[in-house]
């Protein structure tokens, strides 16, 4: 049975019709809340409560530990990943398994469990009480937290990026005398530093909005542990323009990594 051009025509265009109506349904689904935030204070007001010890004391205290974070996790987890792929041993997958673990788990039962390991009277914190060494409850437990959470957005990284090079590269370089350190250091990460930091710019970003392992096993308090998105939190019910512009610092924030990752993704790694 033939279809009339006609009717071809308009199912083509009622197609079309129907895929914006998605596409825009769920665009503004997600824009919607974000643009609300800047609808509910003025440039006046955010400025001038950006000089508040509240914001100021959230914004350093995040910052400074998701980079003390962001860099351990780069200098223990670039090696480790490489390794992890250049070398078969019983138990990868297991290994592998672990370090999806968290990006599945959610964040109160890591930070539960962080604190059931290392809190006062935890497996290890027990022991370490013995010498004065305190986790729970402090600015260290606040980086570990991140890292726990966040790490995991780095190794998938790293581990893909090296998946994917060519070890002809390195054969190559090993070839001409060049020690397994150097070629790590002079072929492998500068071929890959792209995707790297991507994957570290993902990293720092998850570090800094993290709030569920962070309250339970790093408590809420203002200039130890409290990170933006708990100052957000206590603030719900406190001095909400102070909620309101760490919230928006925040999405800021992430707009800007977003960006930095899009922009970073268009480098590719050379491969067989």
């Amino acid at each position: 049975m033939s279809t009339s051009p006609h009717a071809g025509k308009f199912r083509t265009k009622l197609a079309c019709i129907g895929a914006g109506v998605l596409v825009l349904a769920v665009a503004l689904y997600l824009i919607l809340p974000i643009i609300a935030l800047f609808f509910r204070t003025t440039p006046d007001l955010f400025f001038e409560t950006l000089r508040d010890p509240a914001v100021i004391s959230a914004l350093t205290l995040s910052l400074t530990t998701s980079i003390i974070s962001l860099v351990i996790v780069i200098l223990v987890g670039t090696p480790f990943a490489y390794l992890h792929c250049r070398n078969q041993y019983p138990g990868k997958v297991i290994v592998d398994t672990i370090i999806d673990l968290p990006l599945v788990l959610p964040p109160a039962v890591a930070g539960f469990a962080l604190l059931v390991l290392y809190g006062r009277m935890g497996l290890i914190g027990k022991y370490a009480s013995l010498f004065g060494i305190t986790f729970a409850f402090t600015t260290l437990a606040v980086i570990m937290a991140q890292i726990f959470v966040a790490s995991p957005f780095y190794l998938r990284q790293a581990k893909s990026l090296f998946d994917q090079l060519d070890p002809a590269y390195e054969m190559t370089a090993r070839t001409l005398g060049a020690s397994p350190f150097r070629v790590f250091a002079r072929v492998v990460v500068p071929l890959t530093a792209g995707g790297l930091v991507s994957g570290a710019v993902m990293t720092f970003g998850r570090a800094l909005g993290e709030f569920g392992a962070t309250i339970m096993f790093a408590g809420n308090m203002p200039g130890v542990s409290q990170t933006m998105p708990l100052a957000v939190y206590v603030n719900l019910n406190g001095d909400f323009n102070v909620g309101l512009t760490i919230a928006i610092l925040l999405v800021l924030i992430s707009f800007a990594i977003m960006i930095a990752v899009r922009l970073l993704a268009t480098r590719e790694v050379p491969h067989a």
